[in-house]
């Protein structure tokens, strides 16, 4: 994986239009943005293009429009708060073919350091299946384009891959440049030990990562309702636990790979069970033993217990690099969360560098308080994911390399 991309700062933009590609799709709440998290992300890119003096043109999507334009998915809003958050005016092109009459208009006045936002790409159909005419009708706005939109990366859509076959001169953003410097050293070139800590639901979601990881780290941990199947596999029983009787096999497998190549693969010893989920939301919660044939017929395993806490602890005290991603449990119940708070935790006080890999863990990370400690949280759930399985990014590859 070639991670020596031409970067922002290689290139000098002034008095030249660059596209960037970024990442804005927020939540809204009835035209609202409840969380601006991912437009804050990309202000230093978009700040160091204005201070070059480059013709900043930005370009992203936003949710899933499904027929063409709909008024709920405009980006108007962020526009609004892009102007609040740079201190200087962003014109929004409102244009349903987003580059219409007045992204052309806006486009053709702009001075250099100025600012203009498109409408979600999405409002076209060509843009997730990657089509003509729409990339070469992007591209002709700019003369470089620059991608720092990395929860996108995995797709190759117009506005990630396509506009980059008529824009020769191609960069990745500050936000793209750490996703690749963190992600993809961490899984290439780790610092070692090297621990990764898989969780969620379904083995299913996680079959590649958890085979390229075992492959690169020195211990792999598992939690999260997968964790069953594991156990499952190993003879041991798990009452009314999630299991993915399809994947017995696979985990079985997986254990003797890391029998076979030395490799310590941790799983639960004990889980905090019910009788109930989730009904009634207080149902009682009792800590069952999991290493055997141990969790009874009519009881459901719902996060990791405190033998398994202190064990999944102590094997990431002594790392020097840990990548997470997966929660232990139903983190969403606070009485299941336990689990959760004690990897976040037992990261957050390790001298290693800590990278959560995006989507319900980063979540977690951030609701928990824990982020601030943290050496980073990928913005990407399903781009990090990818990225962990080994696989080569479009909205990657297209940059070109140093």
């Amino acid at each position: 994986m070639n991670l020596n991309k031409v970067s922002v700062d290689d290139i000098n933009v002034a008095g030249k239009k660059v596209l960037v590609r970024c990442d804005f799709n927020v939540p809204l709440k009835e035209g609202v943005i409840t969380n601006d998290n991912r437009i804050t992300a990309a202000l230093p890119t978009i700040k160091k293009l204005i201070e070059q003096g480059g013709k900043v043109i930005l370009c992203s999507h936003l949710g899933k429009p499904k027929n063409g334009p709909e008024e709920k998915f405009s980006l108007a809003p962020v526009a609004v708060r892009l102007s609040e958050l740079l201190g200087q005016d962003v014109v929004f092109a409102n244009d349903d073919e987003v580059v219409g009459e007045n992204a052309k208009k806006a486009v053709a006045e702009m001075k250099d350091g100025d600012v203009v936002l498109l409408q979600n790409t999405r409002f076209r159909k060509e843009e997730t299946k990657n089509l003509e005419p729409f990339s070469s009708e992007l591209a002709s706005l700019a003369e470089v384009f620059v991608m720092d939109a990395f929860g996108s990366a995995h797709r190759a859509h117009c506005s990630t891959a396509g506009v980059t076959e008529h824009i020769k001169d191609t960069a990745v953003g500050y936000l793209m440049q750490k996703e690749i410097a963190f992600l993809g050293n961490a899984v290439e070139e780790p610092v070692r030990p090297f621990v990764a800590i898989l969780g969620g639901a379904k083995v299913a979601d996680k079959l590649n990562v958890i085979n390229n990881l075992l492959e690169k780290c020195d211990t792999l941990i598992i939690g999260g309702g997968m964790a069953y199947t594991f156990i499952k596999a190993q003879g041991g029983s798990v009452g009314t636990s999630l299991v993915d009787d399809t994947k017995i096999d696979y985990c079985l497998e997986m254990i003797n790979k890391a029998k076979e190549m030395g490799k310590e693969l941790l799983l639960p010893v004990d889980a905090m069970t019910v009788k109930d989920f989730p009904d009634p939301i207080d149902a009682p919660i009792e800590v069952t033993p999991c290493a055997a044939n141990e969790i009874p017929a009519d009881i459901m395993g719902l996060d990791i217990g405190p033998k398994t806490q202190e064990l999944y602890a102590n094997a990431v005290k002594n790392a020097k690099t840990v990548v997470w991603n997966g929660p232990m449990g139903v983190f969403e119940n606070p009485s299941l969360a336990e689990g959760t708070i004690a990897v976040a935790k037992a990261l957050a006080e390790t001298e290693a560098t800590t990278i959560i890999g995006g989507g319900d863990s980063a979540a977690a990370v951030i609701n928990l308080g824990f982020a601030d400690k943290m050496s980073h949280i990928s913005t990407g759930g399903g781009a990090s994911l990818e990225y962990l399985e080994g696989k080569v990014l479009p909205g990657v590859a297209v940059i070109a390399n140093k």
